[in-house]
């Protein structure tokens, strides 16, 4: 999911349903999913790459979910079904500990995993 929103700046790729968009990122992300429905690739990822293109099909799954209304994220929180998690810094608590964002310990990373 993203976490940062920021302005728009060269699509490389365009449908109804997912633009996706190159823009600089944060160290260490490659893609994010926005709840606008847009997802953005970091510059870095070569374009039509592998990685590219596994990078498109994980964030894919997030904005497919966040379509659906099965995921949502806030400057805060972020909420998975039924369940919000707080959201603070860079790291969402989950079962009672705080982890990255990103990381794999979260249900809706798994599922996305899935997908790459």
């Amino acid at each position: 999911m993203a976490y940062k929103l920021g302005r728009e700046k060269r699509r490389i790729r365009n449908s109804k349903e997912t633009p996706i968009f190159r823009k600089n990122l944060d160290k260490g992300i490659l893609g994010e999913a926005n709840m606008d429905g847009s997802i953005y690739v970091d510059k870095d990822v070569p374009k039509g790459s592998a990685l590219e293109k596994k990078v498109i099909r994980h964030e894919s799954v997030h904005a497919k979910e966040m379509k659906q209304g099965k995921i949502a994220y806030g400057d805060d929180y972020v909420r998975d079904g039924n369940k919000t998690y707080h959201r603070k810094d860079g790291k969402i608590k989950y079962n009672g500990k705080w982890h990255e964002e990103g990381s794999n310990v979260f249900p809706w990373e798994k599922r996305a995993k899935k997908a790459e």
